[in-house]
């Protein structure tokens, strides 16, 4: 399993970097636009602080449009590349064509069947949109649990994404998510727990340590 960070701004990446069990980055053409640099420099920053993966969805719309889109980002980040494609039927050709070489994602998955084709197109990641998928089909965790049986056995993992609160993060992963990527909010967000921080404080007020 291993957490992303969904965002596009260099600072937090670096604040996730810091966290220590971050383990890499996602972003979309919706957080790149919030960057104040170039996608190409931005990514370049981003692939430099990224511990791990870093994720780039293409914005071309044909066949020959996005495999030049996916070599170019394979040139500017290099081995972390994993590649967002989207799940429409030139997206999983495009899959097909580049998975050999590159790793891919299809992304904006909303039904088990699409799944199995990215699975069959050789991409290494299938990302579902949990709330929005709550939003526009009534159980997104629904669609995760469907996703895990289709994909079970498979070199397919699910990354988990479009998460609002821990409770939602934890259930994607109960319901088959292999992987999850938030923003540094709800990084922020996992890590505590009220009953945590008054457990702490009972053993600060009540207890004694090694230099006490």
């Amino acid at each position: 399993m291993a957490i992303y960070l969904d965002s596009a701004l260099i600072d937090e990446a670096l604040a996730a970097q810091k966290m220590g069990w971050v383990k890499g980055i996602t972003t979309n053409p919706t957080l790149l636009a919030k960057s104040d640099l170039s996608p190409e420099v931005t990514l370049k920053r981003l692939a430099e602080i990224s511990p791990g993966v870093l994720y780039y969805q293409l914005m071309a719309a044909d066949v020959d449009g996005m495999l030049v889109e996916g070599r170019k980002a394979f040139d500017l980040i290099g081995e972390k590349t994993v590649l967002k494609i989207p799940a429409t039927s030139v997206g999983f050709q495009v899959v097909a064509c580049l998975s050999t070489d590159i790793n891919c994602a299809v992304t904006a998955i909303y039904s088990a069947a699409q799944a199995a084709v990215a699975r069959e197109a050789g991409a290494q990641y299938a990302i579902a949109y949990v709330n929005r998928a709550t939003r526009l089909l009534g159980d997104g965790l629904a669609l995760v649990r469907e996703m895990s049986a289709v994909l079970r056995g498979s070199n397919t993992e699910i990354l988990a994404a479009s998460l609002k609160s821990p409770e939602e993060a934890a259930a994607a992963l109960q319901a088959g998510a292999d992987h999850l990527t938030v923003p540094l909010s709800l990084l922020q967000a996992m890590t505590t727990h009220e009953l945590s921080e008054q457990t702490v404080e009972d053993f600060a007020n009540n207890g004694l340590g090694i230099g006490s």
